[in-house]
């Protein structure tokens, strides 16, 4: 199994929205990928609570796949492309790692 976690450090506005805002509008558009990937098998998608260290990354994914191959078809999947179309711009930092599991 492959274990996939990616941050996202969102800009403080962007559109006239907040970070957080955007993290949550984030967070509504990642959680249908899990319907839409046939290789995501798990998915949990995370904001950080307001009372956490501001310095924190706002936004997080954490996905499971069956191996490599997995994740690899969710990179290039359309709906995973159209999802970083959406927080690339309103990000300003993001921190990933994969592992085996």
């Amino acid at each position: 199994m492959i274990k996939h976690i990616v941050m996202f450090k969102m800009k403080l506005e962007y559109e006239g929205k907040t970070a957080i805002e955007n993290a949550l509008e984030a967070k509504s558009r990642a959680e249908k990928l899990i319907d839409l990937v046939p290789t995501l098998k798990k998915l949990e998608v995370c904001i950080n609570t307001e009372k956490a260290n501001p310095d924190n990354y706002e936004f997080a994914l954490v996905c499971d796949f069956d191996d490599i191959d997995g994740l690899n078809e969710y990179q290039v999947h359309p709906s995973h492309v159209e999802f970083g179309k959406f927080i690339n711009p309103r990000r300003d930092l993001r921190a990933c790692i994969d592992y085996e599991f």
